[in-house]
Order: C-alpha cells, then structure tokens, then sequence
C-alpha cells in the first residue's frame, strides 16, 4: 500500500520555520537598528546644584547623565522623564539621540530618582526653572555645541509630564531651538478634571468658532478623573526622599515630612486632597493647575514644536495637543501636529513616535533634510477601525497636507453629519444611590484593551451600558465609510433632578457592527457636569465628544450613549435622574482629507539581501529534507512490507537511570488482535508511545509494515491510536472534532470514512453537542472513533474500555473482532483480562519492562492450570490418577475431581479412566486468562524462584 508522504514533514517545516524566522530577525535587525549605537557613546554621571526657588537659599541636587556623541561639540538635546519615571527612564531614547549624533542630558526631575526636591508639578518657578538651570550648566560643557556664549544650540523632549516640561521651558527660555512633546497636557485642571459639555451662549459660540479637528471648549470646574488622579497622586506619594531631605534642605523624617503627601509640595497636595473628597475642583486648584501648564506659556514659544498626541489615551485626549496647537499657532509660531496609535492607554509612546521626534530634531537642529514619511509632513495621523472587521490592516497612516484650521491659510475642518432616529420621547435615566453599580468604559492604562475587550462576545456584558442608567441614540447604517478625524459634537437638551453641582453624565460614542458588536474607539468618555438650575427647566449643552482617528466602515451604524455613572470618575453618590433628548438627531463628525502613507522605514536595498539569504537557507532545508527521505526510503526492511508491526529489543532508559523498558520483542502479523498485558508500571504505556513516535527509543527498533518508526515517519500515517487520553477541545462538537482531527491530517475528507466513525461511536444526536458536556463514557466512544478515522491497517487502543458500560463493553469487543476480520489489525492495552481472554487472538505479557510470555489466548491458558473431570466415583478416579503419574488430583465432591494436566494428553488420560471402569460425564478445563496472567506475574516478582532463574 502506498504511504502518502506530505511535501514536508512537520518537524522540517518547524525546524525550517524557526531557522528563517531568527535569521529573518536577525537580517532586520541588522538593516533597521543602530549599528552599534552605544559603541562610540560616553556617558558621566553629574549631581548639578540648583536653587530651590527664586530668593530661596535652599538648593536641590539634580541626578542627571550626559550622552556624548563620537563627534563634539553637538547640537544637545535636553530629555526629561514622564511622572513617576527618573533619568533611567530615558536611557534608550538618550542612547539613540546620541548614536545619530547629539550630546544629550537625561535628568530626574524634583522628587524623582535619586534628585531631591518636593513634586511641584511643573512649577514655573521651580521644575521649570530647573530646566533653564541645566541648559545654562549645558553651556558650560565642551560636548554642547554653541549658537553664543551661554546659549547652546539646544532642542527640549519629553513625553507625558516631560512633555509638558518641554513645553514649558520653552515658552520661558528663549534660548531653547526645538521643541518635541508627546502625550501631554495643555491644562491640567481640564485634563484631571474635564467638562465637555458648554452651556453658555458664549462658551457654545465660542465652541462653534474653533475650527480645529479635536477642539473643545471647558465647560467650567468638571468632574475628577478619579482612576487616573489616584494613579498619578499614589505615585508621587509612595515615593521618598533619598536622602530624607526637604527642598529647603532641611529634614523631612518629622511625622509631618512623612505623611500622606510623601514628595508632593505641600500647596499641591491640601489643595488636591479636597477635590480628591469632593470630586470638585476649587477655583485654587484650578488655577494652580494652569499656572503649573503649558496653556500659560505656550503664546510665547516661537521655537518649531512637535506635538506628538496618541489616539488611545484617556487621560491627556486630543484636545489638549490641539489646545496647545492653536496657541502656539495663534502667537505666530510654527508647530507640527502628529497623532499615533498609542498613548497611555497603550503603553505612552512607540518606536514610531520615538523616530518622528528624532527626524524632526534633525530637520530643526541639524538642518537634516528626512523623506517623506517621517516627522516633518504638517499633519500625519493614524486611524483605526473596529477590531471585528477581516482583511487589510486595522491601523493605517494617514498624511495630510496640514493640520486644518489652525492658521488663516488653512482650510477648516470639514464636517460630516451623521442622521440619528427621532426618539418618540425624551429618555429618562437615573443615577442610583451611591452611584453603584457604574458602568465601565475604561481602566488607567488599559483604555485600548478594555475597548477592544468590549467589541468581543467574552467581554461586551463587562462593557455594557447600564440599563437605566443610559440613554441610546442610534443612526442609520452609513451609506459610506468615514474616517472620525478629531472631536465629534453633539447638542443636547437635558432636564435634571439633583442636588446642587451634582448633575453629572458621560457622553460616548460607539461603532455598532452589522451584527450588533459595539466598539468605542479609544475607550474615552466626555464628562459633563451641568450648571445648577432652577426646578427642572431643561438645559441646552453642546458637547464635544472625545477626539478619536477612527473609521466607520460602511453599512455600519453609529450609537450615541449618555449614561448617569463611570467607574473612572467621581460620580456624585446621591441619586438623581436626568430626561435626555438630542435636539437637531445629528451629530457634527470631524474629517480630514488625507493620503495613505507607509509606515515603513526600512531600506530596499538591505531587503533584496536578506531574500537572497533567506532563497539560500530554504535551499539548504529542502536539501536536507530531501536526504531525510532517502534515508527514510532506505530504512525499510522489504521482507516486513506486509508485517503490520515487529518490535525488536526494544529499550527505553530516562535521564535518570530508570529502565522503562529493557529488549521488549514480539510481533503482530494481519487479522490478530493482541492484547499486550501487564501491570501498572510493566511499561506498556512507554512501548506503545515509543510505537507512536511520541518518545525516542535508547535501543532496538520498531517497524511498522517494514518501515522504521521514527518521530514523524509517514508511515504512521497507516496507523491509528488512542493513547493516555483524547484530548478534545471542549467547546467543538464531536463532528467538529473528528473533522479538525482529519483536516489536521491534510487527507481529503472522504478518505476520513466519517459516517462509520461516527457509527461505531454510536453516540446519537449527542455527537452535535460539546464535547465539555459529555461523560467519560461518551468521551472514550468518541476517542475510539478518532482512532478508526480513515480506516487504519493498524490500530493501537490504550484501555479503549475504560468508562463503558456492559452493553458497550460487549459492543466494543464485536467491533474489534469484525474490525480484524476485515484484514486489519489491532493492538490494546487493557487491565480487563477477561474481556482480553474474549477478544484477543493473541497476548503479550509484560513485567518490570520485559516480556514475560506471548502466544496465542488458548496456548496460555492450555499451557497451566487445572482441568475438571466429571465421573461416577470421583475416590477411585484420584486412584487411577495417583497411579497413572499424575498426582496432586483433588476430589471436589462426588463427581468431580480436578487434576493438573499440563504435560499429559487428555484423550491418553480418558482413556485410562474408562479402561479402569470409570464413566467420564465430562471433560473441561477451568483454567482463565486472569489465572495465567497472575501467575506469570507472580512468578516474575523479585523473591521468587523463577524471578531468580531469570536474573
């Protein structure tokens, strides 16, 4: 019979796989990363004194460490760190400015790492100043090139809390040449604390005049991002002095140095801890928040800025970069805009944004001329689509020719509007007591993953909106795709019952799938916190709902949400409840007109060549395939070709000494049925996974119709097993997995002979449910016919009895009896010996890892034992039989007296008894194959004779 042999075997495709994956990443890796950066990079560690505030004759010590390029002096890059991180943060991105040929300073911040200080949350007058004292200490080093005395030629980076830093230190440094932020505020009192909802007619006019992408209007003391304020409080707060010293320089291990505010200023923290309690900020928190920002400063900065913004961030949105845009924008400074899929809800910033920024440093500090695709093209974005969709990729770059809106030469952003049904009524909705349960849009840092978790089946319950407390509005399908460019807006009318400044929603917008999956690109919310009003006189906001780069495929629909409760926010505790209504059914969608690009940065050239390398070392695994086989064709043995399976000294030795199996041989020819027996231990379950291919033997060899059992030949493919479990995948159906077993096998699926699997399995209309559901009986049914799957020449069943019941117990044994009948054959491994004695032609008995006996059924159980003779004087028979030579018979009763017959021939033995005037009634022997097995057994235990004889 022909072996069908796959094109490659599945150990070649592995081994050939991971061979040209590693050297694939290591060709990549030699064309895409830095050659060496760190080689020709010095650093030293300096400790810089700096003063504690202006007129303060306290100092702090700055922890810092300059990067030098081989070539200095260098355009120099001052890179801070994100909050909670310290100059060690910063090393990767400090090594890679240095490798293209800065001299860079990475610093920790005031009350980070090993610098002193208390946290002022960028102060002007004291994390800032830091800034302009350590570009005044970079004037002085020989690696920093100069643009005058005191003034070197210098670029500020950062992203997150350095980003706002950055921009910072910029708008009070004229000396600064370049600007880079990422992922950072414009205000912090409207990041932490944001209102999206305007009610005024000046602050909806106001709304309505900004032409910008992902513009908002703050709509007045919000609501508190409590998840994201707890992280941000909880870090400044565990952290501790290194040396136990104030800012002053005085000591902080009082009770009072070490209290809830670790490291934060003092100002800070009591003004922050009452809006913690309250969740509303207090007109002096708010404005020390703004005076700690960029938005104070950023009219004055006229150096060229980045502004680098992720698409999935809850906590510094959008709006903020493009707050911070149009200021600079506004006070004639030229900045650039870019959007990446990232963020802190994705891990802060990438390699993508990390290499924009570089570009960018080349472009406005070394006058580097980049290509097309990196961070000079005046708007670049990327968009996202729903997780659920198929084909192409779910994220892409988009370039346009300029950030829209932001000067008079710009064109305005271009709006969509989108249709929503007309509600019959205005919805209710209530805030239960408490403000629990509440809905869950996001977590700090997982916001990307929780939406995407809430587009899947496993987790839109965790995601839902709560009924009750959410009002819907739901859009046709959209006739054509639209890309969601910035912050859509939405006017609204509302009607609250609720205590003075407690009448709080959250706005959403989702992506609702054909098949009713719902998306909410980015995991943001808007938070509304309206005004107080006189009874219940509805309110007209417009809100502008989070900035988002999202596409809206076709014939899908768009779901507005405005729910009473969010986890990640303070939600006012005391019950209220609000009518919701929208007031025009449309909402305003935000487009930008832009151009696929290429995120691709890596050379042609460079990819031609690892081609080549990759043509090479595919040759080379075919070859080697190639001589596998031939080796494989060799190793057939022509005078076994029709031998289903011959064993020969088989051995197996584990690691640590233990012999599992010591010169196991025996042979099973067409048509038997061999029961290999043994106890627990005897290594019958070693000998058959060695048969399998699952393990290596250490000596001997198995043929299998001739050809050599290795791990893979194909010559397994004529064979088929069930060994040590079945394992099912428990969500399929039992069709669902005998087809997955047979597709995996690459045979065509009528070869498989399904229909007589599934027959033998006689599993009824059970076999269309999941496997979880079924009983160890069904599981072992279904496993057999697994095994019988395409008809094998040669089945191997491990305890195919276990779990049945008598009536399938008998049914299995016909089966195994009619299956060899066919030509075929079957080896089992069972405990059940009398079911052995019933169906097996054939026996293999094995202990301590050696063969003990074999033969056929009814030479092991002629071969011993007691034969029953049935007479009319069972006293003068034990006579003829004493006398004859055979001694030992035993008078049972009467009529019957049984005798040990092994050696003697029963119709000689008759024979005698009649000569002697004794009627025979009946002749039989009595022995069972248990009684032989465990004998043989017994016989091999350490202690006994023969177990002595045969050491």
């Amino acid at each position: 019979m022909p072996i069908p042999r796959p094109p490659l075997s599945r150990r070649a495709m592995t081994v050939g796989a991971a061979v040209i994956a590693v050297l694939a990443v290591a060709a990549l890796a030699f064309v895409v990363l830095p050659q060496d950066s760190s080689a020709d990079t010095s650093t030293r560690d300096a400790r810089i004194t700096l003063p504690d505030s202006p007129g303060s004759t306290g100092t702090v010590d700055i922890d810092a460490r300059l990067y030098a390029p081989a070539v200095t002096p260098a355009p120099t890059v001052l890179l801070a760190h994100g909050f909670g991180g310290s100059k060690d943060s910063v090393d990767g991105e400090a090594r890679d400015l240095a490798a293209r040929g800065y001299t860079v300073l990475a610093y920790s911040a005031r009350g980070f790492g090993d610098s002193t200080g208390s946290i002022s949350l960028n102060d002007p007058d004291r994390e800032v100043a830091d800034a302009r004292g350590l570009i005044d200490w970079l004037a002085e080093q020989p690696e920093v090139e100069l643009d005058a005395p005191g003034d070197p030629h210098v670029g500020v980076a950062g992203g997150s809390y350095g980003g706002a830093l950055a921009l910072s230190a910029g708008g009070t440094d004229p000396r600064i040449d370049s600007i880079a932020a990422a992922i950072t505020w414009n205000d912090l009192g409207q990041a932490l604390f944001p209102n999206y909802g305007v009610t005024s007619a000046e602050g909806r006019e106001a709304l309505g005049d900004i032409v910008t992408p992902a513009a908002a209007e703050y709509g007045g003391p919000g609501v508190l991002k409590r998840g994201w304020a707890g992280v941000f409080f909880g870090v400044g707060a565990a952290s501790a002095a290194p040396d136990g010293s104030g800012d002053d320089g005085t000591d902080s291990g009082t009770a009072e140095g070490t209290s809830a505010c670790g490291r934060f200023a003092p100002e800070f923290c009591d003004a922050y801890t009452q809006s913690a309690v309250t969740g509303i900020p207090s007109q002096e928190l708010l404005d020390l928040l703004t005076a700690h920002s960029p938005i104070a400063v950023a009219s004055n900065i006229m150096a060229p800025t980045l502004l680098v913004q992720g698409t999935q961030d809850t906590l510094f949105g959008l709006d903020q970069a493009d707050a911070t845009a149009r200021q600079i924008a506004a006070a004639g400074g030229n900045v650039t805009v870019r959007w990446f899929d990232g963020g802190h809800d994705a891990g802060g910033t990438d390699s993508t944004s990390d290499q924009a920024i570089a570009d960018f440093f080349d472009t406005t500090l070394r006058d580097i001329d980049t290509d097309a695709g990196t961070g000079t093209e005046p708007f670049v974005y990327s968009t996202q689509r729903a997780a659920d969709e198929r084909g192409g990729d779910r994220n892409r770059r988009m370039t346009a020719p300029d950030y829209p809106g932001l000067t008079d030469d710009s064109e305005p952003t271009r709006t969509r509007s989108v249709t929503f049904t007309p509600a019959a009524e205005n919805q209710s909705i209530i805030r239960p007591p408490g403000a629990s349960p509440s809905a869950i849009s996001s977590v700090p840092g997982l916001g990307s993953v929780l939406s995407t978790l809430g587009s899947t089946g496993a987790g839109a319950a965790l995601t839902a909106d709560l009924p009750g407390q959410s009002a819907t509005f739901t859009s046709d399908p959209v006739d054509t795709s639209v890309t969601i460019t910035g912050a859509p807006r939405v006017n609204l009318r509302v009607a609250s019952l609720a205590a003075p400044d407690q009448a709080v929603l959250f706005a959403k917008l989702y992506d609702v799938a054909p098949n009713g999956t719902r998306t909410l690109p980015g995991g943001a919310v808007s938070a509304i916190r309206l005004p107080t009003t006189e009874g219940i006189d509805p309110v007209d906001v417009t809100v502008a709902l989070p900035g988002i780069s999202y596409t809206v495929q076709q014939g899908h629909r768009l779901e507005l949400s405005i729910s009473t409760t969010d986890q990640a926010y303070a939600v006012p505790l005391e019950p209220a409840q609000f009518s919701v209504a929208m007031t025009d059914n449309t909402i305003a969608l935000p487009t930008v007109p832009a151009e696929e690009s290429s995120n691709s940065t890596v050379p042609v050239p460079p990819l031609i060549g690892i081609g080549v390398v990759l043509l090479a070392v595919a040759g080379a695994i075919v070859a080697g395939v190639v001589r596998t086989r031939r080796r494989a064709v060799a190793e057939v043995d022509e005078s076994l070709i029709d031998t289903p399976l011959v064993i020969t000294d088989l051995a197996k030795t584990y690691s640590n000494g233990f012999r599992a199996v010591d010169g196991v041989s025996f042979e099973v020819k067409q048509g038997q049925v061999l029961g290999l027996l043994g106890p627990n231990g005897a290594g019958k379950t070693t000998t058959l996974r060695m048969l399998m291919g699952l393990i290596t033997p250490t000596g001997g060899d198995i043929r299998v119709f001739g050809h050599k059992v290795t791990p893979g030949a194909p010559v397994l493919s004529r064979l088929g097993s069930f060994v040590e479990g079945s394992g099912f995948l428990p969500h399929l159906t039992g069709t669902q997995n005998l087809r997955l077993y047979w597709e995996a096998t690459g045979r065509p699926i009528e070869d498989a002979h399904l229909e007589e699997a599934l027959e033998i399995a006689d599993l009824g209309t059970a076999i269309e449910r999941k496997v979880k559901s079924y009983s160890q009986g069904m599981r072992q049914r279904l496993a057999i016919a697994q095994a019988m799957l395409g008809l094998p020449d040669l089945m191997v069943l491990d305890e195919p009895t276990n779990g049945l019941d008598p009536p399938q117990i008998r049914t299995m044994r016909d089966v195994l009896i009619n299956y060899a009948k066919t030509g075929r054959t079957v080896l089992v491994s069972s405990h059940l010996l009398a079911e052995v004695e019933q169906t097996c032609t054939h026996v293999v008995v094995m202990n301590r890892g050696s063969v003990i006996s074999s033969g056929t059924v009814r030479e092991l159980t002629a071969a011993g034992g007691q034969t029953e003779i049935r007479v009319d004087d069972a006293t003068r028979a034990q006579s003829v039989l004493g006398a004859s030579g055979h001694d030992g018979a035993v008078i049972v009763d009467d009529g019957t007296v049984t005798v040990d017959l092994t050696d003697a021939d029963a119709a000689v033995v008759i024979r005698e008894l009649v000569t002697a005037g004794i009627s025979v009634r009946g002749f039989s022997q009595s022995t069972r194959l248990e009684d032989v097995f465990l004998d043989l057994v017994h016989r091999d235990t350490p202690g006994s004779d023969t177990s002595k004889d045969r050491s």
